[in-house]
């Protein structure tokens, strides 16, 4: 089955880190996602430009509107995911808690429910 694991944090999390602690974070998720690829479980991933770079679009009455920026404000944002294949549940929670992030962030965890696409 697959899952979604989705990786959430606060930006501002970033700014006040040396370089150096960040190419050690980035070393760890290197690491894990080297890790999961040759287990087998690495279906896709990848990391999200900050927020400010983001557009809502809404469709209301045939109208569409843009905002710039996520739909709210929160303390945490969507930094970005993996797409992991895991056997049930509880492997894929397993996989959540060995990002990186899940130390200061939060891992979401949702099954895909798949549909045939044409």
């Amino acid at each position: 089955m697959q899952y979604l694991l989705l990786i959430y944090g606060s930006e501002r999390h970033w700014e006040p880190q040396a370089a150096g602690e960040r190419d050690k974070i980035l070393a760890e998720y290197g690491a894990f996602s080297k890790s999961i690829a040759e287990s087998g479980h690495l279906r896709g991933g990848n990391e999200l430009d900050v927020t400010k770079t983001a557009a809502t679009v809404r469709v209301r009455d045939g109208k569409r509107t843009v905002t710039d920026g996520p739909f709210a404000e929160t303390k945490e944002q969507l930094g970005g995911y993996y797409l992991v294949e895991a056997r049930d549940l509880e492997e894929a929670i397993a996989l959540a808690a060995r990002i990186p992030s899940a130390r200061w962030g939060s891992i979401e965890v949702r099954p895909i429910i798949p549909h045939d696409i044409p």
